[in-house]
């Protein structure tokens, strides 16, 4: 049996997965609460105890950059290494990969309907990129070796938040009183629409609704404003989504750059499929390909929004079963 695991910010999600002839099967999955246990080993133990089956070999994909087998994860204070969880586990063989390269790993497992095309561009032989908005920011990178896509993780999602536009320049005055620097992260990711939420509000933008104000007391402030825009229901709301959307657009164009990604680029994370409606609408895809004299090129480049949400675990899943 393979056990795997997808360690976010807010979920971490554990499987386990049978093999057959080179197939993985999920047979149990389970979701918890991130921040309500004080580390990975905590959750895993628990996991195991209930399935009760013996594990042969574990992968975790872990927000955060793994350093010669260890990370230290940025949105959650824990330290999570291969070698404490193999002999706090009693597990034989436990490999430690990011999480955006763990969902890279399980983009080739996928079908043609676990996808929704933005833009159909024109598919070629090369480099794709994968960029994923969830509590914080992720980017890796497929490498095409002529044969296949090779995996690699990054931490692109800290890279300096760059504004392309007036509103977006008075977004980062308003963040600096803030935070002494502004990544992309800052802006684009769960806990970053809300800080343009605050942006707009504190600038006077509009009104803030006592119905919107009230949810945030008991509800996720990004989920409060990204349902309240999609519904039409506060124009706060629709502004804040307006422009982390096309944040997040121009971001995924300029990861697209930097990789030459003309195999393609996925969008993952829990984010996009939540707003799959206002990711249809242009403003996305139309930041994507606002890149001046590299238009053109970045116009050609296919973008897909990866609808299943388990591509990470299936990933760490194919990992485990791979290594010796």
């Amino acid at each position: 049996m393979i056990l795997a695991g997808d360690i976010g910010g807010t979920k971490t999600n554990l499987g386990l997965f049978e093999t057959s002839d080179g197939a993985l099967t999920l047979v149990a999955q389970q979701s918890y609460p991130s921040r309500g246990h004080v580390g990975l080993e905590t959750i895993v133990s628990k996991f195991l105890e209930d399935s009760n089956v013996p594990v042969r070999a574990a992968c975790f994909g872990v927000a955060g950059p793994i350093v010669d087998e260890q990370v230290v994860t940025p949105n959650l204070p824990w330290i999570v290494s291969a070698d404490g969880l193999s002999r706090t586990l009693g597990l034989p063989r436990v490999t430690l990969i990011n999480d955006l390269e763990a969902t890279a790993h399980g983009i080739p497992a996928l079908k043609a309907d676990e996808f929704f095309t933005l833009n159909e561009g024109i598919a070629m032989p090369g480099n794709s990129a994968l960029v994923a908005a969830g509590t914080g920011m992720g980017v890796a990178s497929l490498f095409w070796d002529g044969r296949k896509h090779q995996p690699s993780a990054s931490e692109g999602g800290h890279i300096d938040f760059a504004p392309r536009n007036p509103m977006e320049n008075e977004l980062l005055r308003h963040m600096l009183k803030k935070y002494s620097r502004i990544s992309v992260e800052r802006i684009v990711s769960g806990p970053g629409l809300f800080n343009v939420y605050e942006f707009l509000r504190d600038s006077g933008y509009a009104t803030e609704t006592a119905t919107v104000a009230a949810r945030f007391a008991t509800e996720d402030p990004s989920s409060v404003i990204s349902k309240a825009a999609l519904a039409g229901e506060c124009r706060m709301c629709v502004k804040a989504l307006d422009i982390f959307v096309a944040v997040y657009g121009a971001f995924a164009g300029n990861v697209a750059l930097v990789l030459k990604a003309t195999g393609g680029v996925f969008i993952g994370g829990g984010i996009a499929p939540k707003i799959l409606e206002k990711l249809k609408d242009g403003t996305f895809i139309g930041a994507f390909m606002e890149k001046g004299r590299m238009s053109s090129l970045v116009a050609t480049i296919p973008v897909r929004v990866i609808l299943n949400d388990k591509t990470a675990l299936l990933g760490a899943a194919r990992v485990a079963a791979e290594k010796p």
